[in-house]
């Protein structure tokens, strides 16, 4: 995988976290992007679209030239770690403690960092150990010693912040209460443990503890005060936890900032440091993030560098303070295509310190790849294997196109596995999805692109806030969904296939977590990313022999709307993604072995209405096709025998050209543009009402199909558009 493919500006000597670093990846100096104030940079995009490659890729870049941290907020090793003390320890705490010690080891310029300010309020947590000794809590404390203060010598601190040595000092302080007969979590083991820290505190270090500490929520300017709350702060858990964890936090960026701002570090240090936070959706990466968004939304300045991920495109629900998202404001984005970043300043009127957190944000919207990029791509995996001639190669190159949308990740896998894969001659795309892959190093046996990306795009990146009870049948619910349009359909499925489970999902609350993965939405797709779609509908074709289960949906949804169309008006309005509930029923009988019905349907309604008609066909028409033979282009183009009159076996053809062109998952070109062409002419000169307006259709619906554009736009297939 090239960890770069689409990165190359934002990574660049002149590009985007150079500037916001400070520093380029051969170590030039660069103006700094933004300051003193900072914003909160997130990457935004759903599954697959590279914002952990990027991280990953920057970090690499950068990490030589100034201290960058990657921290993985969806790895259980914190917790994990929490798990034995979880009275004085938590996931952020852990993860906090991680990013300190990876600092205490930094070599690059100004050498390493040490956390003198983080260390008491760390300490302070120790006395929730479960046993509350104190020898419990002296073991538990040491933990966070050599966090405290940089060793230049052996065993010999910097003398700048504590007074000598404190290894050994807690330890030998606490233990002369051993002896006593001590309830746990008494206040004598907090006040000894206080008394441990002050004693060995220079003047300098007592005057920055009192500034810290007793700004503490509550301890009204006293140190000890402060250090005493917070931790039983973070006994208490909720909330009053999440307070603790934030000051935390607070307190080692407070060490970094005096690492650079003190008379040594202002001459040796140089550029940002910067925090990197993977999966930052995730609970702990939410933490971490309101907290640095709240310390500078109410006047607290640090350059610490904050890059988070986030899959909702609005960079996350929490940002907005609860406002639906037709009424929040949208925060500050940049798009990399559009050149310089966007100017970014946080709101000075007399409502900033109550403004939403995203006015603390910038987007970073993560890439499609262009056409040209994509093409380099799949040239670079084709020249590994067996020379292939030009047209399979265009093919692939099509096929990857429109299946992978421009998702990076689906481009790298899509193009792997198609690197010796030939296209069949009218292959539909999704044959394509079929093509084995071994992932790199990967010692298991190959297995079929298709299940690798909805392993990786799917089951790997569930929504955080599925329930428990439903993440063993969210692919299968997704796949099910693949061929629902509206709310409406999807609910018909959802509960078709959740009968017997206690516990529903509505089509709403899908929507919702596929919003908050990062999926898109389109008007006339329920799953409204055109590559997932395929994906899950090539999964759900091969759910049961013969493509059972993809017919039963489909079957199942027809005979709904037969019934809900049952006594309406021909025409009768539909509510959903359909102009009709006809059209609707209609759509799903053509996709489930009905054409020949719908034939005769569309047959006898033109005369008369050709607008109305012409939307009828686009919206019926608008369908993947079922696995197996596909005769649609010899049906199109007259090689197969139809009956009826010249009206009916005109329209069976058109029918047939316009879902070929519809289902956007095969080339059309100038072949089925003159097909359409010459139908609709056929249509335009037929003795009915009407029938003169189908000419200037021909025009338009040629001219679209010759250049591969849909017939009928949408969300999803703007997007393929816009990719080519």
């Amino acid at each position: 995988m090239c960890e770069e493919l689409g990165f190359e500006k934002l990574l660049g000597e002149e590009g985007f976290f150079a500037r916001l670093l400070g520093r380029t990846p051969s170590g030039a100096g660069r103006d700094l992007l933004y300051g003193p104030d900072l914003p909160v940079v997130l990457l935004t995009g759903g599954p697959g679209m590279g914002k952990g490659r990027l991280l990953r890729a920057v970090r690499d870049r950068f990490a030589a030239k100034v201290p960058v941290i990657h921290l993985d907020c969806a790895s259980p090793v914190y917790a994990d770690r929490a798990d034995p003390e979880p009275g004085a320890r938590s996931a952020t705490t852990e993860a906090l403690v991680e990013v300190a010690r990876r600092l205490c080891t930094w070599q690059g310029t100004g050498g390493p960092f040490a956390f003198p300010r983080l260390f008491p309020g760390l300490a302070m947590i120790a006395t929730g150990v479960t046993e509350g000794t104190p020898e419990a809590v002296a073991t538990e404390a040491e933990r966070y010693e050599g966090l405290a203060q940089k060793q230049r010598l052996r065993g010999l601190g910097t003398g700048d912040f504590w007074r000598g040595v404190l290894r050994g000092a807690i330890r030998n302080l606490l233990t002369t209460l051993s002896g006593q007969a001590l309830d746990p979590y008494s206040a004598a083991v907090s006040n000894a443990l206080l008394d441990a820290l002050f004693e060995r505190l220079a003047p300098r270090g007592r005057a920055e503890l009192e500034r810290l500490y007793g700004a503490y929520p509550g301890a009204a300017g006293q140190p000890r005060i402060g250090l005493r709350i917070l931790a039983a702060d973070f006994r208490a858990g909720g909330e009053a936890r999440e307070v603790a964890e934030s000051f935390l936090f607070r307190a080692l960026r407070e060490d970094l900032e005096a690492a650079y701002a003190s008379p040594s570090g202002w001459l040796r240090r140089v550029g940002r440091p910067a925090l990197l936070l993977d999966h930052a959706e995730s609970p702990l990466g939410e933490r971490l993030l309101r907290a640095v968004l709240t310390d500078r939304r109410a006047g607290q300045r640090d350059r610490v560098v904050i890059v988070g991920t986030a899959r909702r495109s609005d960079g996350g629900a929490f940002l907005h303070g609860g406002l639906p998202p037709e009424e929040a404001t949208p925060p500050a984005e940049y798009r990399p295509a559009d050149g310089a970043p966007p100017a970014w300043s946080r709101r000075t009127d007399e409502a900033a310190d109550r403004a939403p957190l995203a006015d603390g944000v910038v987007l970073l919207r993560m890439p499609l790849l262009t056409g040209d990029q994509l093409r380099r791509e799949t040239v670079r995996r084709q020249q590994r294997a067996e020379p292939e001639g030009g047209a399979n190669r265009r093919r692939i190159d099509a096929a990857v196109a429109r299946l992978s949308g421009g998702r990076p990740h689906t481009v790298i896998r899509l193009s792997a596995a198609a690197a010796a894969f030939r296209m069949p001659g009218d292959a539909n795309d999704r044959a394509l999805l079929d093509a084995p892959l071994r992932l790199h190093g990967d010692d298991a046996p190959e297995r079929p692109v298709a299940d690798v990306l909805l392993r990786e795009l799917i089951l790997d990146q569930l929504p955080v806030r599925l329930p428990t009870e439903h993440q063993a049948q969210w692919l299968d619910l997704l796949s099910h969904l693949s061929v629902a349009h509206d709310t409406e359909c999807a609910d018909v499925l959802l509960r078709h296939h959740q009968s017997g489970h206690v516990h529903h999902l509505t089509a709403h609350h899908v929507s919702q977590l596929l919003t908050d993965t990062g999926w898109p939405a389109c008007e006339r797709h329920f799953i409204g990313d055109f590559g997932l779609r395929q994906l899950l509908v090539h999964r759900l074709y091969g759910l049961r022999p013969g493509g059972a289960a993809w017919y039963a949906d489909h079957h199942l949804l027809r005979d709904h709307y037969a019934r809900r169309a049952a006594g309406e008006a021909p025409d009768a309005r539909g509510d959903g993604a359909f102009r009709s509930l006809t059209a609707h029923r209609m759509n799903h009988h053509l996709v489930s072995g009905g054409a020949d019905d719908v034939v005769s349907h569309l047959a006898a309604t033109l005369p008369g209405r050709p607008g109305a008609w012409c939307a009828d066909l686009l919206e019926i028409a608008q369908a993947p096709y079922p696995g197996g033979a596909d005769a649609r282009r010899e049906r199109a183009q007259g090689l197969v025998a139809a009956d009826g009159p010249p009206l009916r076996r005109t329209v069976d053809q058109l029918l047939h050209a316009v879902w070929l062109c519809e289902e956007r998952t095969r080339p059309t070109g100038k072949e089925t543009a003159r097909t359409l062409a010459k139908l609709l002419d056929l249509l335009s000169i037929m003795d009915f009402e009407g029938a003169g307006r189908l000419s200037r259709t021909a025009t338009d619906w040629s001219g679209l199909a010759e250049n591969e554009q849909p017939l009928l736009r949408c969300t999803c297939t703007e997007q393929l558009r816009r990719r080519r």
